[in-house]
C-alpha cells in the first residue's frame, strides 16, 4: 500500500464496521468516509425506530469518525445521503442543516430500496484536511 494512502480502523467513539471496510481512508489530503448508519457505538445496534433518532446518531457517528482522523464537519466538501423513504427528506434536511450550521458542502440525496441492518438513513462524506 502506498504511504500516501492510509486506512483507519477502530476509531474511538465510533461503531465497529459491519463488513470488510475501513470507516475512513486518507488519500493525500482527502479523506473518504464510509457510509454511517445509526448504530450506537457501544451496543452496535440501531438506535430508535424513527428517522429522527437514526439521523441524529448518523451525524454523531460521522462527527466521531472525522474527529478520529483529526477533522470536523467543517472539513467536509461532499456528502451523500441515502434514504429508504424520500418522505423523510424534510426531517433529515432540518437535522443535517443544524449539524452543519453555516458550512454547506455539496450534497446528493437519493432514495434506496434498503440499507444495512434495516437502517432508514445512511450518510457518507468526503473531507479535505
Amino acid at each position: 500500500m502506498s504511504d500516501k494512502i492510509e486506512c483507519f480502523q477502530n476509531l474511538p467513539g465510533t461503531p465497529k464496521a459491519v463488513g470488510p471496510y475501513s470507516p475512513a481512508v486518507r488519500a493525500g489530503e482527502t479523506y473518504f468516509l464510509s457510509g454511517q448508519v445509526g448504530l450506537d457505538p457501544q451496543s452496535g445496534t440501531l438506535v430508535g425506530p424513527n428517522v429522527t433518532s437514526q439521523t441524529q446518531q448518523v451525524l454523531a457517528n460521522v462527527k466521531a469518525v472525522l474527529s478520529g482522523v483529526g477533522l470536523s464537519l467543517s472539513n467536509v466538501v461532499k456528502s451523500t445521503v441515502f434514504l429508504t423513504d424520500m418522505g423523510n427528506f424534510q426531517t433529515v434536511n432540518s437535522l443535517y442543516a443544524t449539524a452543519f450550521g453555516d458550512h454547506k458542502p455539496a450534497r446528493s440525496t437519493v432514495q434506496v430500496s434498503a440499507l444495512p441492518l434495516g437502517a432508514l438513513i445512511e450518510i457518507e462524506v468526503i473531507a479535505v484536511a
